[in-house]
């Protein structure tokens, strides 16, 4: 009885050609957003990547919809979370680090972009991994077994001044100015901790 052989597996490729456009797509529009002078919309966009608009508009919908995807693909684990020892040692590495991003030019023109054509979808995918990391670190010293201010408490202090200054002024973004947003924030937290609270001031007041 001649011997049967089992069809050949057809092992897949990592990657493809929806990976390959998804890429020339991101990366035509980083280029495009150094050019001051380039309009950004999916035509031009596809233009420049070498690919069908029809292809863009199948997959992204917008220009905010890629802007928003190009962003999130850009701040996915771009910045290592610090383990300094100390919250604020953490809190201090993380802030000057973004700081230093967001002084990046090329950064900050995807940033302003993404903000300025998708509202609140552009700014969620310009903090979502942001605030993933302040959350790492505040877990990591609740896991130390100590107090430590709330995830929205450090969002409004470190990383709302931050994006504000990149994207709505033209002050620096100096390391120095970064570690006194950690300060203040620490500092507004113990001051919370130890204040008396209404029922001892009654007290105090009797």
């Amino acid at each position: 009885m001649p011997a049967t052989t089992s069809p050949q597996r057809t092992e897949s490729r990592p990657g493809g050609r929806s990976a390959r456009v998804r890429a020339a797509v991101h990366q035509a529009v980083k280029d495009l957003l150094t050019d001051e002078a380039s309009e950004l919309t999916i035509p031009v966009v596809a233009s420049r990547a070498g690919v069908h608009a029809t292809t863009v508009y199948r997959r992204w919908g917008s220009i905010a919809e890629l802007l928003a995807d190009v962003a999130t693909s850009r701040f996915s684990g771009d910045i290592v979370v610090p383990d300094t020892g100390t919250l604020r040692g953490d809190l201090e590495r993380y802030a000057s680090d973004l700081a230093k991003d967001l002084c990046d030019p090329d950064t900050l023109a995807l940033v302003r972009a993404t903000i300025g054509t998708g509202g609140e979808q552009g700014a969620a995918a310009c903090r979502g991994e942001r605030q993933q990391q302040l959350e790492a670190i505040l877990e990591r010293e609740q896991a130390r077994g100590r107090e430590r201010p709330t995830l929205e408490r450090t969002t409004d202090a470190i990383l709302a001044p931050l994006y504000y200054r990149a994207v709505f002024t033209n002050e620096p973004l100096t390391s120095g100015w970064a570690y006194d947003l950690v300060s203040h924030l620490l500092s507004d937290e113990n001051g919370a901790a130890t204040a008396p609270d209404s029922a001892s001031d009654s007290l105090l007041a009797d």
